[in-house]
């Protein structure tokens, strides 16, 4: 893994996508306004220019960077803030991963069904072998709810809520701000979250994950979704 990532948890591409081509994936995104939720999407893999700027060299080369090895996409989920859905996400980590079948072993649990697809939360191992993008295709700002990381406390590993809590309130954030084609890779278990925007602006990101191998051990095995 990059020293950068490693050590923090997180790195800012500030120009990847050119404003060209962050309006040509917008447009293809809200083509069908009726299948967006307000706040956002999930399961966007499936979704042509979706899939396509996942594996964009530009991308999946950042992910292979942060990863180490050649990274494989497997999910992305659209987030929408805007004056219609201006939400907040307290402190946490993503611990949740897609599956493509349940299993009994240590360390995963909690399991659900989101849309179809089956998830449990992960052991930190495995969520070591993973890093998302986060594709701005609006600009992120001080005023429209950006990303807030707590530098390297994914080197904690998966930590109890009431622990997340004390690592927020004894640690000093760090807002991540982007231009518009901008990209934050982020590893899973960063402590972050996200005020409501103060500001009309939208702020849409295309948050996409990547791991080293969909075949995590045998017998588990990431889902595409």
């Amino acid at each position: 893994m990059t020293p950068r990532v490693a050590d923090t948890g997180y790195w800012i591409e500030p120009q990847i996508l050119s404003a060209a081509e962050c309006d040509a994936l917008t447009a293809s995104l809200f083509e069908d306004s009726a299948s967006r939720g307000r706040a956002g999407t999930r399961h966007l893999m499936s979704n042509p220019p979706v899939s396509a700027v996942a594996h964009d060299p530009r991308l999946s080369g950042l992910a292979a960077d942060v990863l180490g090895s050649s990274g494989v996409a497997f999910r992305a989920t659209l987030f929408q803030k805007s004056e219609q859905a201006n939400w907040l996400i307290a402190w946490h980590q993503d611990t949740a991963l897609p599956l493509t079948s349940r299993f009994q072993k240590d360390g995963w649990g909690s399991w659900s069904v989101k849309a179809g697809v089956i998830y449990a939360h992960a052991p930190a191992w495995a969520l070591a072998r993973v890093v998302a993008l986060r594709l701005h295709l609006d600009e992120s700002d001080a005023d429209n709810g950006p990303l807030r990381v707590i530098p390297g406390s994914h080197l904690g590993g998966v930590l109890t809520d009431e622990a997340v809590l004390e690592c927020a309130r004894s640690r000093a954030p760090f807002e991540c701000l982007s231009p518009r084609g901008g990209v934050i890779a982020m590893k899973p278990l960063l402590i972050h979250s996200s005020s409501k925007a103060c500001s009309m602006r939208s702020r849409r990101v295309l948050h996409i994950e990547y791991c080293d191998s969909l075949e995590l051990r045998s017998g588990i095995r990431l889902a595409i979704a």
